[in-house]
């Protein structure tokens, strides 16, 4: 007879432990709250919307984005079914151009998101390597641009004692060395972007952390491409598809079923209270994956298990902030840079994307009330600051007061004919995260927050494996090689959790592949000798290199850029 294990949580880390599980021969049960799979990363009906027949329109937590150094997540997606694509839904995702970064004075980067492909695309290249090493809109000093360069090779070039045992005690900001840097390089680099992606201020989140991932999405331009989004709703291009193949392959799903409490006793979970549309029961079986966020699991964790693995009792230590999204939807097409763009000063740490641009089988005449032309999707990673319009964070706004907050900072940071453009469009309709909810209209919760790689976090985050023989955890808060609350974590760490399942039950299947992230092979040697100055007591070798040769190599890209007399239309 076949082991049972019950999967507590059905998103994108509950579905790969299932997906992985049931392809090794287990009898699988995944327990789900949400109505819906996909946990954070689902899309979902904007209720009521659909008019005369139509499907309601397309919502979601916040946009998806695939990076590049993914190779867990990629690698589940080319195993799941999708009509006769040869890569199942990995063959959904489509490679963005640009990223653009946007200051309210007008100022302006433009980071290409893949290695050059074409001339154009070279002089794509060179014209963002001018304007971070030469001279740009956002008056970032040359030197600066050039300091963070460096600061990333060292990072690249440090053995792994000195991130784990140096770098992940202190913070980005202090890493790179920000109080000593401008304004515009704390406010366009070092905050907009961290808050931006990752919703942390740079003054928290671990320096290993914040050096890892820059250091991996600079690689992705050269090697792959630093940002890929899905050519449909999330649903439609992956979850669905996914969940088909999953409960078709066996996995019994249980959606609108929410975990109670956990039963423990001498060394072992003995049983799981879910309740399902009102109707509470138990369920056994021989493991079980907590693959619920780290909130939920602080819940479930009783005084007993902490005693059993102690790991469980630092999960309170761990820190959230608010990552969630608002979608407008427009009457007419607008066709931003291809890519994301990020409102570097925005006081709300605003990351949009025009959605439709990147669908091409969205057929506007089938959705709402047949008129949405552009669906703009906005994340919100600061809620605690105040915004331009009511002097009020966003967690203290009423739904009206943040929607017209949003479009407000959103749209100051635009010029020319975009600008005209988005003025010009009407908003038919817009949907905030459902997780966002207003108790009343002056109380916001957020009922599912992101998790933060803060510095020294490392310490209190779990093993896949605990000592609690049948339990295993898969959730973004885990140690992984991809270190970040992210959905490739939550993949990797369902891996992990199914591999302690395999040698705990001594399954003859063969492992899950763990992935470390690539860095480049001619930083080995350098790790290697800076492993034996870390040892010695020696700082990094970097560590009073800052401007080395920066005067010859800025005034190169400067002649080569000219000469090439490139036309900076980052809009078409």
């Amino acid at each position: 007879m076949a082991n049972r294990v019950a999967i507590l949580g059905g998103g994108v880390a509950g579905m790969s432990a299932a997906h992985e599980l049931i392809e090794r021969g287990f009898e699988v049960a995944v327990y789900e709250a949400n109505t819906i799979p996909g946990g954070k990363a689902r899309s979902m009906p904007v209720p009521n919307s659909g008019v005369d027949g139509r499907q309601d329109l397309p919502g979601e937590h916040g946009f998806r984005f695939f990076p590049g150094f993914y190779r867990h997540l990629p690698d589940t997606m080319k195993r799941i079914p999708y009509k006769n694509q040869p890569q199942g839904v990995f063959d959904n995702l489509v490679d963005t151009k640009c990223t653009l970064g946007l200051s309210v004075s007008g100022g302006q980067w433009v980071a290409p998101n893949m290695s050059p492909r074409s001339l154009e695309d070279f002089s794509e290249v060179l014209a963002f390597l001018s304007q971070m090493l030469v001279g740009n809109g956002l008056n970032i000093p040359k030197e600066e641009s050039w300091h963070l360069l460096i600061k990333t090779l060292e990072f690249l070039t440090s053995c792994e004692e000195r991130r784990f045992l140096e770098y992940e005690y202190i913070s980005w900001w202090d890493f790179v060395g920000a109080d000593a840097c401008s304004p515009e390089f704390q406010n366009y680099v070092i905050s907009g972007l961290t808050r931006s992606l990752v919703a942390c201020h740079a003054e928290k989140i671990s320096a290993r952390t914040g050096a890892a991932i820059t250091s991996q999405l600079f690689m992705d331009v050269i090697r792959n491409c630093s940002d890929r989004v899905l050519n449909a709703p999330t649903n439609d291009a992956w979850f669905i598809p996914w969940y088909n193949y999953l409960t078709g392959a066996g996995v019994q799903y249980h959606l609108n079923s929410k975990v109670q409490r956990l039963s423990y006793k001498n060394g072992k979970i003995t049983g799981v209270t879910v309740c399902q549309e009102g109707e509470t029961y138990d369920i056994q079986a021989d493991y079980y994956i907590a693959a619920v966020p780290v909130e939920m699991m602080i819940k479930l964790v009783t005084p007993e298990m902490v005693e059993a693995e102690p790991k469980l009792g630092n999960l309170e230590k761990l820190h959230t902030e608010w990552m969630s999204g608002i979608q407008f939807y427009l009457d007419r097409p607008i066709c931003m840079n291809h890519g994301h763009a990020i409102c570097l000063d925005s006081p709300w740490a605003l990351t949009s994307v025009f959605q439709t641009r990147f669908w091409p089988d969205f057929q506007s005449d089938k959705y709402g009330d047949g008129n949405v032309k552009s669906i703009l999707s906005i994340c919100i990673s600061d809620w605690n600051t105040p915004g331009v319009l009511y002097n009020k964070p966003a967690r203290k706004c009423t739904v009206n007061e943040f929607k017209k907050e949003v479009w407000v900072q959103f749209k100051s940071h635009l010029s020319g004919r975009f600008l005209r453009e988005v003025e010009e469009a009407n908003i038919l309709t817009f949907f905030i995260d459902p997780a966002i909810v207003y108790p009343n209209p002056s109380e916001v919760m957020n009922l599912e927050p992101l998790l933060i790689n803060t510095a020294g976090s490392w310490d209190y985050r779990p093993e896949a494996i605990t000592q609690i023989e049948n339990l295993f955890l898969a959730s973004d808060y885990i140690r992984c090689n991809s270190d970040l609350a992210t959905m490739e974590t939550a993949n990797e760490a369902a891996r992990r959790a199914v591999n302690g399942i395999l040698n705990a039950s001594s399954s003859k299947a063969d492992l899950c592949t763990i992935y470390s992230l690539e860095e480049p092979e001619f930083c080995t040697p350098l790790k290697e000798l800076d492993c034996l100055r870390f040892k010695a007591g020696f700082p990094h070798q970097f560590s009073t290199l800052h401007t080395m040769g920066f005067d010859t190599f800025s005034l190169l890209i400067e002649e080569f850029t000219n000469s090439l007399k490139l036309n900076n239309d980052w809009f078409s």
